[in-house]
């Protein structure tokens, strides 16, 4: 990714139109049923998440998109506004398209349920790339550092390689750009912010045969021709998916706040 790229990714301009955020949450979690309402910290996972969206300046709605109703319970108790989708959705992007048609905002941002850590300022900076590109969504990544080769070659750590504009030319959990040193490559962060209608012809059309192949949905956009801005970060991208990796962000935040 350029440098002229990174300096493009300014905070919106206050005059811009705004933007809403939307938190898809579900209970049924492979690997940790009952996610979102985990609560060690005195605070339910999901009130974590909201709250640090709403830091976000960019944001005039945030809201929790869930199919359950304890989900939905808990948010009403700590003041979130959440909304029932339909329990068939196959992804968080299909929660988010339904949610789109109640909500009248020309830019919406899909942030995961499971993300607490997430950084206000890059939300605002992913915003701004599409208020200032002509991208249809744009989503973030960080490079690796020389300790982190084993990310490299970890399906499961999907990588992103851009354009000297800061576009998404491929996404793949193969090592991208060829080699196991990790100088150079740029690890997939999964937050994305679309266009209104950019997302509801994503969400109407069928999976891309790559997509199917790599098992990334993001390939559904480049195969259908769609412009993906990407924003340089230096989040880690610490996710909630195991009940450690809950237990180390429990941890964390004890020690911040000690």
């Amino acid at each position: 990714m350029s440098d002229s790229a990174r300096d493009s990714n300014a905070p919106r301009d206050d005059d811009a139109p705004r933007a809403a955020a939307v938190i898809p949450a579900r209970w049924a979690s492979t690997r940790l049923p009952g996610k979102p309402l985990l609560a060690e910290t005195g605070k339910p996972l999901i009130q974590h998440v909201w709250e640090q969206v709403r830091r976000a300046r960019c944001f005039s709605d945030v809201v929790v998109a869930t199919d359950d109703a304890r989900i939905a319970e808990a948010c009403a108790a700590f003041g979130a506004e959440a909304l029932m989708t339909d329990p068939s959705h196959p992804s968080g992007t299909d929660r988010m398209a339904e949610v789109a048609g109640r909500l009248p905002h020309e830019i919406l941002v899909n942030v995961q349920g499971d993300e607490p850590e997430i950084e206000p300022e890059d939300l605002e900076r992913l915003v701004a790339r599409l208020h200032e590109h002509g991208d249809e969504l744009a989503t973030m990544a960080r490079p690796l550092g020389a300790h982190e080769a084993d990310l490299a070659v970890d399906p499961n750590a999907v990588k992103v390689v851009c354009s000297d504009a800061g576009r998404a030319l491929y996404f793949s959990r193969s090592t991208i750009p060829h080699g196991s040193d990790p100088e150079g490559i740029w690890l997939h962060l999964g937050v994305y912010a679309w266009r209104r209608d950019a997302l509801l012809r994503f969400a109407a059309a069928p999976p891309a045969r790559i997509e199917l192949r790599e098992r990334l949905e993001q390939l559904r956009a480049l195969a259908m021709g769609m412009s993906i801005g990407v924003i340089s970060s230096d989040n880690d991208g610490l996710g909630i998916d195991t009940p450690d990796d809950y237990a180390r962000f429990v941890k964390r935040l004890g020690e911040r706040t000690a």
